[in-house]
């Protein structure tokens, strides 16, 4: 089957995982249902592939859904109640988005040309990049052998914060356990 059948499918898999989530009232459910679609980003990197970003988006997919679910685990966030304030803002941001749209065209025209770029830097690798890494992936190619260093930066800022990010998770986990113990004592 090709690839563009695959990329097919998981566009339309996100797309009613996007819907779903949006139209689900339990917040859990809907959390769940966003990360369905950051599977599908996750997946989608990896049939075009770039195995580095479908690793990298598969991890943030993954914490992302840790973190949201630990936040709204309690049983007063679960369910959703409709409200007149939701509607307002649901149409005070789609009036935004549109104004942003709409005078943002005049800056879409001044983009260059696809494949144009705008520096001598790019241009050297867009000219040399495959011969000289002889990987299939272009965007691969670029992080893993030219920018391996800001590539090794940027794994570490992303594995300090997940570290952080466990750290604070646990120590409100301890103190809800000392609070709890505190009040079995009185």
């Amino acid at each position: 089957m090709p690839i563009e059948t695959w990329l097919t499918f998981i566009l339309v898999f996100m797309i009613l995982g996007s819907i779903i989530s949006l139209e689900i009232k339990d917040i859990l459910s809907s959390i769940i249902a966003i990360g369905v679609v950051g599977l599908g980003v996750s997946l989608s990197f990896l049939f075009l592939q770039a195995p580095d970003l479908a690793i990298v988006q598969f991890l943030f997919e993954i914490f992302a859904l840790i973190i949201l679910i630990r936040a709204f685990i309690k049983k007063d966030y679960h369910v959703e109640e409709p409200r007149i304030v939701n509607k307002i803002l649901i149409g005070i941001t789609v009036i935004t988005l549109c104004a942003v749209f709409l005078l943002s065209i005049k800056l879409f025209e001044l983009l260059p040309p696809f494949g144009e770029p705008l520096m001598k830097t790019a241009q050297y690798y867009i000219d040399n990049g495959v011969e000289q890494t002889g990987a299939a992936n272009f965007v691969s190619a670029i992080i893993l052998d030219y920018r391996a260093y800001d590539t090794l930066g940027e794994i570490t800022i992303l594995f300090t914060s997940v570290l952080g990010v466990f750290t604070i998770l646990r120590i409100k986990s301890k103190v809800k356990k000392v609070t709890a113990g505190d009040d079995d004592e009185n």
